[in-house]
């Protein structure tokens, strides 16, 4: 019995030796998955850190051209101003030039006859005429012309034997247009038609 006992552990021992040599590559299995996570890791690291001086690239471009956007704009700014400056400078340059007319005008119209002032105001009126028209400014027709609601502006309605009804026949405040845009309406009277005689028996 003895004998017999000893040749199975024996045997077992054998099978034993004889499965773990039937496993090849089971030993360098944890240290081959070791390493290719360290690779992937490093990999990833790498792909953050590209990612990150993009972004930061990104960023900086982003911020330049914010400010040359800005500067641009300012710059833009200051242009229109300054060209907004001088466009007033040469206007009231020139209506300088009409209120010394007529400060001249009012300094010595105790030596003038009335034909001699009426002769400075009528130039003076000119030279004002002239200083708008040049500025693209033009005066709305009125008197004998239909009304035009973007043109006119009624104040009241008069019977004429003159002009047919719906037409201007007076004009009470000048209008003005810039360019074709109405500056101001000319206020005036319209015309209601002939006044109606009596009433028919």
């Amino acid at each position: 019995m003895a004998e017999q006992d000893s040749e199975t552990v024996a045997q077992s021992a054998t099978d034993m030796e004889g499965e773990s040599q039937a496993r090849p590559g089971t030993e360098g299995t944890a240290p081959e998955d070791e390493q290719d996570a360290a690779q992937r890791i490093a990999t990833l690291e790498s792909q953050l850190a590209e990612a990150r001086a993009e972004a930061a690239q990104n960023w900086d471009r982003f911020l330049r051209e914010r400010a040359e956007m800005e500067n641009f704009r300012k710059r833009q700014e200051r242009i229109a101003n300054d060209r907004v400056q001088r466009e007033k400078r040469e206007i009231l340059g020139r209506v300088l030039d009409v209120v010394d007319n007529l400060d001249r005008a009012l300094r010595y119209q105790d030596t003038l006859d009335r034909e001699g002032l009426q002769q400075g105001m009528r130039m003076l009126e000119w030279q004002l005429n002239e200083l708008l028209k040049a500025e693209g400014l033009t005066v709305v027709p009125t008197v004998g012309q239909p009304f035009d609601p973007y043109v006119h502006e009624a104040i009241e309605s008069v019977a004429s034997d003159e002009y047919p009804e719906g037409v201007v026949v007076e004009e009470a405040r000048k209008g003005y247009k810039l360019g074709d845009e109405t500056l101001r309406p000319a206020r005036v009277k319209v015309s209601a038609g002939a006044k109606k005689s009596g009433v028919e028996q």
